[in-house]
């Protein structure tokens, strides 16, 4: 579908998805920030062209008196500071009005995440009745591919897209191990633990016995548009079977399950540049926001480690 922006950022849009392979999510994102963006320059009679850092910062303080927050802020900046760049090195202006724009002051915002009681209570509520016979074939099929996204997710830390568009072909070999392509068309390998393997060899079997739902494709196909299982249904059947759980709407998200997986890890003692590999972040500053779990394993390793602290 084509966007309504102008044209100077549509040029930009094509270059990040030519040069870095953005995602539509992402292409999309920057297209609503810069059109926002060459909205509010239009109404100070401004343009891209001939914007400057004094513009780029009164449009930034009309963004946070709209009450935005300043993770908001700071995603709009640093589209413009792209997009700014992009109007440099393209010839289209000879300086960069964004160059010296500060960004908002962001507090610790520390992920949302669950215990590792209150996942293994919610994986066992998703498998209660899988194998009650008498339950329709839809709605065991239903049950069961919940099930085995939930197990996926948790056990692998994966994006909840690189989750839903997993091929057929996922996790068929003896190797413990899948293979993803992540952001901007980077590969990684994730193991993948045998209980999660059972899993989904359980949907699978469950899939070719009834011919529910089977599809050549895709690892959880659907009648949708792309032929597979979408982000929001997947978040719908997630918050249904947390509900079940005892656990709060607002507590839970594909992505809470992303990030109890590295958070685990971290706790149990994984290396922060192994999650960073395993999450498939680009920048180890990504995983950074983990690090509060790290401080207060250090923090008990002193107190219970250190000969000055004994008792």
């Amino acid at each position: 579908m084509k966007r309504n922006v102008p044209r100077l950022i549509e040029a930009f849009l094509e270059m990040i998805a030519a040069e870095r392979g953005a995602s539509k999510n992402t292409l999309d994102a920057y297209a609503r920030d810069l059109a926002d963006y060459a909205a509010g320059l239009t109404r100070a009679g401004k343009t891209p062209h001939n914007a400057a850092t004094g513009d780029i910062r009164a449009y930034l303080s009309l963004v946070a008196a709209r009450g935005l927050k300043p993770t908001s802020s700071a995603r709009k900046l640093s589209s413009i500071r792209q997009f700014h760049r992009f109007l440099v090195a393209d010839g289209r202006r000879a300086d960069d009005p964004a160059l010296i724009v500060e960004a908002p002051r962001r507090g610790r915002r520390l992920p949302k995440t669950l215990s590792v009681a209150e996942v293994g209570h919610l994986l066992a509520v998703s498998k209660e009745g899988l194998d009650d016979g008498a339950r329709p074939a839809p709605e065991r099929l239903r049950a069961l591919r919940t099930a085995c996204l939930l197990e996926l997710l948790y056990a692998t830390g994966l994006r909840v897209s690189e989750l839903v568009t997993l091929p057929s072909s996922a996790a068929q070999t003896k190797e413990p191990f899948i293979h993803i392509r992540g952001k901007g068309g980077r590969e990684r390998l994730v193991p993948l633990p045998s209980e999660a393997r059972r899993t989904i060899s359980a949907y699978r079997a469950f899939q070719k016995k009834t011919g529910a739902g089977a599809a050549p494709h895709w690892l959880f196909p659907a009648d949708s548009a792309s032929g597979h299982l979408t982000r929001q249904a997947f978040a719908r059947d997630l918050k249904a079977c947390a509900a079940a759980a005892g656990i709060g709407a607002a507590r839970i998200s594909p992505h809470v399950l992303r990030h109890a997986f590295a958070s685990h890890l971290l706790q149990n003692g994984a290396d922060l540049r192994v999650v960073q590999e395993l999450l498939g972040h680009a920048d180890i500053s990504t995983t950074q926001i983990y690090t509060h779990v790290l401080d207060e394993r250090m923090k008990a390793m002193v107190r219970d480690l250190h000969p000055l602290t004994g008792g």
